[in-house]
Parts: C-alpha cells; structure tokens; sequence
C-alpha cells in the first residue's frame, strides 16, 4: 500500500488565486468538459461505471451504476443535484474543496449533466458557510460568461443551467430526499421510499443525488482514463478521497491518499498525535460511525475494511482524541447534536435522541443509574434500522462503540463528573466552563 499522498482534487489549492477561472484553466480546467462534450453520453456513464467510482459522501454507491438507474428520456426534464449540505460533526472536505476551486466542481457537474441528459442542475449548499455560496456564486458567473454554462456550450447544441442554492441550515437535509423537499421549498424531511429519486426526485421528475467529492472527481476521471483512477486504491474501493484530520493531531488539515491508506500511515504524515500524548479513540468516517481505538490504526481505510472492523468509511472525517478527553463527554455532544437536529418525523428518533440526550447529560455530571448503560443500549436498539433515513441510526453509533470500547467510563458516569475524571485543564478539546462545574 502506498503511503504517499496523490494530489488531484487538491493539487492546486496552495495556487494564490486557486478559485478564479484563468487559474483553473491554465492547470488544464475544462479540457475534460471538451472531451466529454465530444462521447457519446452512455459511453461516458460506461467510463465511470468502470473506474469503480464510489460515492464520496459516506454510502459508497457505485456513482456510475446511480446514474444508469435513470428511466429513459420521456421528453420530460431531468436533474442532477449535487449534494453540499456539509453538517456531520469533523467533516470538512468539501467546503475547503469548493473554497479552493469551484470550477472543478462546475466541471464535474456540466460533465455528469451530459452524460445523463440534464438541462437544469442545482447546488445545494449549507446555508451557514455564506463565503462559500459567494465563490460558487462568482465561480457560475464566470463560467456563464465564457460560455462554459448556459446556451450552446462549445456549439455543441448542450445547453445548461446551474442553480446554487443556499439551504437554512439543517443536518437532515444531507439526506437526499430531505434535501429535495427543501429545494422544493416544503421542510426538510425524508420521503418514503420508494420510489426513488432516480425515478421520481426533484419536482417528481428522475434526479440524480450525488456528492460534491464524488462530482469533483468525474473531470480527472474523463481526461485521464478509468485505467487510472482504478490504478489508485483498492480493489473494491478504487480512487483517491480527501481525509480530513482534525483534533489531537500536530499537523491537521486535508490529505488527499489512496482509499486503503490506513490512519497509521496519515499520522506519520501528519506528525502523529500531538507532542506527549498517545491516541485513545477516533472516527474514520466523522461523528455517526462507530469508533475506533489504538488497535484499528492498521484497518485499511476503504469501506469494505472498515466495515468488516465494525465502523463505516463515511465521509473520512478523523477526529483524533488523546487519553486526556473523557469518551462520556465526547459522545454526549454528539448525542446532543443529533437529539436537536432530528427533524422529529418518526417516533424512534424523535423520542429517542431525547431519551439517550437525558441519560447522557446524566452520565457526564456524574449522576447516572446503574440502569442507565442497559437503557442506553435498549433505546439505540430501538432506533437503529427503524427510521425512516439514516440519522437515527448514527446518533446511535458514537454511544454504542463508545460502550463497546469504554464501558468502564460510562459506569464511571454514576458517581463521578467527567470532569473530576479528565481534568478540564488537561484537554485542548471540551473544556468544561467553571460555572458549569460549580453549578452541577
């Protein structure tokens, strides 16, 4: 396994003017737009079914096969959306990336409209990070103005619209049919399925959903072969990604490797665990998949090896924590994010995010029952697999591994605050407030 970094997505992000149209032109931007504009749109579906594209959002769906599930035309309108409602707690991929350089972004998205037969596509952004709806703002507009959207692209008769639409901030709308009920100005709240959004997404009509890294991807994909994007990775989980290292870490920041690189591996490249302090737990894919400890720094990081490791890829968000950060303390925020971001449509995660939020607040102060990590596990069995989308089945993930791995500290959590165990001062992360300390 190659330990070394292959920048693509991130190969001009240090260039002083990385986000303008003349700079992404001069390091090749568009050619692949070219190129795709002169395939047939089957052969270029064919291209990304081959190179083993995954979805880069945290599922892992074969983008190229999400594509092909497309009806044929009917003569109707059919949409891409791309997906950059960015919310999961330590993911940070894709704002940096569209911070960077938009326009690849762009061409990823004029390319992937091509091939499956859409006029119309939309950017559906966090509303929150107003500095990256104002670049992709000025990113469309320049591509507007050089022909590269709109009317008759190239004079090759394609015409296409993009829409960059800024979301008002919800978590859930990371899931892709909340996400389309928001664009189409109802609340943010999964749909039954099916049908699917390939059948019936936006406006009723055939939509494909797809992530802003796995977009991205599609233009070095088109230029450069399926060849070669398979030559990086694994077998089943080809390519490269960015993985986002945040924490207790000397050096974190974004290091784009081969699917299959192990933590270990992007440690030694980012100075390892901060000076004077060992590893205790981390994320491989950001706050809704289970944890790992010390002993998974050798899992390849792919989704199948994750998986079989009992976590999830997700979006490679690796949080690092040191033996100074109380596990109770960590997991608690996180419930408490899922609890208020639960969009309360189904009971299980409605209630259930508010039941594990008390007994976690119970835990961390110190005032828990000797019942309480039994009802935990009994409230997360009854919410796993009994959603109607996803979320409730992450926020029953950090509190899960968090007992697997360090039940100790939860029985901990019925005589002693968190604070009294790891000692405030001692951590560069959840510091406790002294009135909060005082008053508990």
């Amino acid at each position: 396994m190659a330990t070394t970094l292959t920048p693509v997505l991130t190969k001009h992000w240090d260039d002083p003017r990385s986000w303008t149209l003349e700079t992404y032109r001069r390091e090749g931007g568009y050619r692949a737009l070219d190129k795709a504009l002169t395939m047939d749109p089957a052969a270029l579906i064919d291209e990304v079914k081959n190179s083993g594209l995954r979805g880069r959002g945290g599922a892992g769906f074969p983008s190229g096969l999400k594509w092909s599930f497309l009806p044929k035309p009917d003569g109707g309108p059919r949409y891409l959306v791309v997906n950059a409602d960015e919310s999961e707690p330590g993911t940070c991929k894709d704002i940096p990336l569209m911070m960077a350089t938009p326009h690849t972004l762009l061409e990823g998205v004029a390319i992937t409209s091509y091939a499956i037969g859409c006029h119309h596509a939309f950017i559906y952004l966090r509303g929150e990070v107003v500095h990256v709806y104002r670049r992709l703002m000025n990113a469309v507009q320049e591509a507007y103005d050089a022909g590269l959207l709109g009317k008759d692209i190239n004079g090759t008769g394609f015409d296409l619209d993009v829409t960059v639409h800024a979301g008002a901030g919800a978590y859930e709308c990371g899931e892709e049919t909340a996400l389309l009920d928001s664009l189409e100005g109802r609340r943010g709240q999964p749909r039954l399925k099916p049908p699917f959004p390939a059948v019936e997404g936006l406006y009723a009509r055939p939509t494909v959903v797809n992530n802003v890294e796995s977009i991205a991807s599609v233009p070095s994909i088109v230029a450069n072969g399926a060849d070669w994007f398979g030559s990086m990775g694994t077998e089943k989980s080809k390519g490269f990604g960015i993985f986002s290292l945040s924490g207790h870490v000397t050096r974190p920041g974004q290091y784009e490797a081969p699917l299959g690189i192990t933590l270990r591996e992007l440690l030694d490249m980012a100075g390892g665990v901060r000076e004077g302090h060992e590893l205790k737990f981390w994320t491989p894919g950001g706050s809704s998949t289970p944890i790992f400890t010390a002993e998974h720094l050798d899992v390849p990081l792919d989704f199948d090896s994750v998986a079989a490791a009992g976590s999830m890829l997700g979006t490679r968000a690796l949080q690092i924590f040191d033996e100074t950060v109380s596990v109770v303390h960590a997991v608690a925020r996180w419930t408490d994010f899922y609890a208020h971001e639960s969009c309360g449509k189904c009971t299980p995660c409605r209630e259930g995010t508010y039941w594990m939020k008390q007994i976690m607040t119970r835990l961390e102060h110190g005032k828990g029952t000797d019942e309480d990590i039994e009802t935990l596990l009994d409230v997360c069995d009854n919410i796993f697999g009994r959603s109607f989308c996803a979320l409730g089945d992450a926020s029953t993930s950090p509190v899960t591994s968090g007992i697997q791995h360090f039940r100790e500290e939860f029985e901990l959590g019925t005589h002693t605050p968190w604070w009294e165990a790891f000692p405030p001062e001692n951590s560069a992360l959840f510091p406790v407030p002294q009135k909060e300390a005082a008053s508990v």
